[in-house]
C-alpha cells in the first residue's frame, strides 16, 4: 500500500472547484440506514490493485491520484458525512500478486468495493473470486470484452471503452483511408493484445476488399526490447502499423519505427496515447499516430482552462505536485476517483454492495470530468459497455487533433 500523498495548502475556492466534480446534488438522508462490510456511520471503506512496481509501474500514479482526491474530500467532509478510506495496493501486473492483494483487501481490510483496478490478466484472475463473493469490481482499467457480462459476472464493470468497440472502429479508418493497406500487427501476447486483433481482423474481411494483416508479431510484458519484432515489421512491407501496445513497450514500439525509418501509417490502441508514453517515445516520433479518444487532455494546451483539467489541476498542484502536470494517466485516474465518488454519492444512506453496484449499473448519462464534450458512461443493467460515442484523433508532434464528429458503435 502506498502511503497518503502529503497535505498542502488549498484554497477554498478550489477546493470548491473540485469537490462540485462529484456533489453535483444535495444528498437526501434516507429513512433507513443499511450497511456492508467497509461501511458504517462514519467510514466507507474501498480499495484497488494497480502496479506500484515492476514494468507496469506508471500506471502506479492511478493509486497516487485517487488516494489526493480522496483525501480532498475528506477534509471537506467526506461523502454524505462520511469518510473515504481509499486503500491502493501493489499487484506489480502479476496475476499472483493481484490475487493475493485482492483477497487481503477483501478478506481482512474487508472493503465495500473495489474500483479502478489495472490489468486484462491480473483481473482476470480475481474476477470469478469477486463475482462469488459479490463485492463489486468497478471501473477496470482495461476494455477486455469479458467485462460485458452481466448475466454471468454482473458484480464486473471495465471502464474503459472496450477493446473490441475500439479495433472495429480503426479498422473501418484504415479501409476508409487505405482501402489497400498492407496491415503489420504488434500485440501484447495475452488477452488484451487478443481482444483487438481478432475484431480489427473480422472487419477487414467483412469489407471484402484488398486491405489485409500480411505479418504478426507478439511481445510479452517482460520483454526487455521489442527491436527485434519491429525490425521485422519494417522489413515485411507493411504500410500500415497496428500498434496493440502498453506502457514501456509503446515508447519503445514508437521509437524503434523512428529509428528504423519505417513510417507506416500507425495506430495505436487508446490506452498508451498519454504524453507521458509519447514523451518517452519522442513526440516527433510519434507524429501522424492515429488512435481513438474519448477524453481531454491534462496540462497546457487546449484544455488547460476547461473546467475537468483545470479541477484536475488544482489537485495534481496541490497535493501531487511531482507528478507532471501533462501526464494523462493521472488525470484519468482523477476522473475515475470522481466517478466512483459519485456512485458513492447515490448511494446515500445503502451502502450495501448490491446498492453500489446498482448505482454503478445505472451510470448512464454520467460525464466524467476527463470525458470528451458528447461523452458519457452508456452502462445499464443489462449492457456493461462503458462508452458507445468515440472520436478518431490524429497526433500532430505536439498534440492531439480530435475529429470534430463522433464516430457510434
Amino acid at each position: 500500500m502506498t502511503k497518503n500523498p502529503s497535505r498542502r495548502d488549498i484554497s477554498a475556492g478550489a477546493l470548491a472547484t473540485l469537490a462540485a466534480s462529484v456533489l453535483p446534488a444535495p444528498y437526501v438522508w434516507a429513512a433507513e440506514k443499511k450497511y456492508d462490510s467497509g461501511a458504517s456511520d462514519t467510514e466507507i471503506k474501498i480499495g484497488q490493485t494497480v502496479p506500484h512496481s515492476g514494468p507496469g509501474s506508471l500506471y502506479g500514479v492511478l493509486g497516487r491520484i485517487g488516494e489526493a482526491y480522496f483525501q480532498m474530500l475528506n477534509e471537506k467532509g467526506g461523502i454524505n458525512g462520511r469518510k473515504i478510506k481509499f486503500l491502493t495496493m501493489d499487484d506489480a501486473y502479476s496475476a499472483p500478486k493481484c490475487v493475493e492483494a485482492t483477497r487481503r483487501l477483501v478478506e481482512q481490510e474487508e472493503v465495500l468495493a473495489l474500483y479502478g483496478s489495472l490489468g486484462t490478466a491480473p483481473q482476470t484472475a480475481v474476477h470469478k473470486y469477486l463475482n462469488a463473493k459479490g463485492v463489486p469490481q468497478l471501473l477496470l482499467n482495461t476494455g477486455a470484452s469479458k467485462w460485458n457480462n452481466p448475466k454471468e459476472f454482473k458484480w464486473t464493470m471495465a471502464g474503459l471503452p472496450l477493446y473490441p468497440t475500439e479495433a472495429r472502429i480503426l479498422a473501418r479508418h484504415v479501409v476508409s483511408v487505405k482501402p489497400n493497406a498492407k496491415i503489420g500487427i504488434l500485440y501484447q501476447n495475452d488477452d488484451f493484445g487478443r481482444d483487438f486483433l481478432g475484431p480489427f481482423k473480422k472487419v477487414l474481411a467483412d469489407a471484402g476488399g484488398a486491405a489485409q494483416v500480411i505479418m504478426e508479431q507478439t511481445y510479452d510484458l517482460t520483454d526487455p526490447t521489442i527491436d527485434s519484432q519491429l525490425i521485422n515489421l519494417s522489413k515485411s512491407g507493411a504500410d500500415v502499423f497496428y500498434n496493440i501496445s502498453t506502457g514501456k513497450a509503446s515508447s519503445q514500439s514508437i521509437r524503434k519505427a523512428a529509428e528504423l525509418g519505417w513510417k507506416p501509417l500507425q495506430l495505436l490502441s487508446a490506452g498508451s496515447t498519454g504524453k507521458s508514453i509519447l514523451g518517452a517515445a519522442g513526440f516527433e516520433n510519434a507524429k501522424d499516430i492515429v488512435a481513438i479518444s474519448y477524453s481531454k487532455d491534462a496540462g497546457p494546451g487546449r484544455w488547460e482552462k476547461d473546467p475537468g483539467p483545470t479541477a484536475f489541476e488544482e489537485l495534481r498542484k496541490n497535493y501531487l505536485p511531482n507528478v507532471a502536470p501533462d501526464n494523462t494517466i493521472a488525470y484519468a485516474g482523477y476522473g475515475q476517483a470522481v466517478t466512483m465518488g459519485e456512485i458513492l454519492r447515490r448511494c446515500g444512506d445503502d451502502l450495501t454492495r448490491a446498492n453500489v453496484l446498482k448505482q454503478a449499473s445505472t451510470l448512464n448519462g454520467f460525464h466524467s470530468p476527463f470525458f470528451l464534450d458528447g461523452v458519457s458512461y452508456s452502462y445499464t443493467p443489462d449492457d456493461y459497455t462503458p462508452m458507445k460515442t468515440l472520436f478518431i484523433q490524429a497526433f500532430n508532434g505536439k498534440d492531439w487533433d480530435v475529429s470534430d464528429k463522433p464516430v457510434v458503435e
